[in-house]
């Protein structure tokens, strides 16, 4: 089934179960895609880009869930992880922490990268191995990490 199915099906399900909160994460996912669906007038997302879009969706949340905490309004950082949570069915499994760090030193072996300068060289191999699977954030600390070894 594709993403964009998936998501409709749930939302008829979230609705007829009266689950107002996975509803609304529900629906921001599909606001999300239709307005992606329509820059080039196809109607259609790939699963790829819905992927990514959602991807994008929960770093948001996680941006507003850290900056609700830091104001002490745990009522609003409690419907930012709620929605991350339901997003996050949507999305592939993530690695761990030590798979990713293996996979980051292994390219900088094979670059043969031997310091800061080098992280451009290192960051864009690692990405295309990583896209979906390691949060960028995570990826680019443990490079500066094993490159200031």
């Amino acid at each position: 089934m594709k993403l964009t199915e998936q998501i409709n099906s749930d939302i008829k399900a979230a609705m007829l179960a009266k689950e107002k909160r996975k509803l609304e994460a529900l629906r921001a996912v599909k606001a999300a895609l239709l307005l992606e669906s329509s820059k080039d007038g196809s109607g259609e997302v790939s699963d790829g880009i819905g992927m990514a879009i959602i991807q994008k969706l929960v770093k948001q949340r996680k941006d507003a869930s850290a900056i609700f905490k830091d104001q002490n309004r745990e009522d609003l950082a409690e419907v930012e992880d709620f929605q991350i949570e339901i997003l996050n069915n949507y999305l592939p499994e993530q690695m761990a922490e030590d798979e990713v760090r293996k996979i980051v030193q292994h390219t900088i072996e094979q670059i043969g990268a031997t310091g800061m300068q080098d992280i451009g060289k290192v960051m864009g191999p690692i990405m295309g191995k990583l896209k979906g699977k390691a949060e960028g954030k995570l990826i680019s600390n443990m490079v500066k990490d094993e490159l200031n070894k």
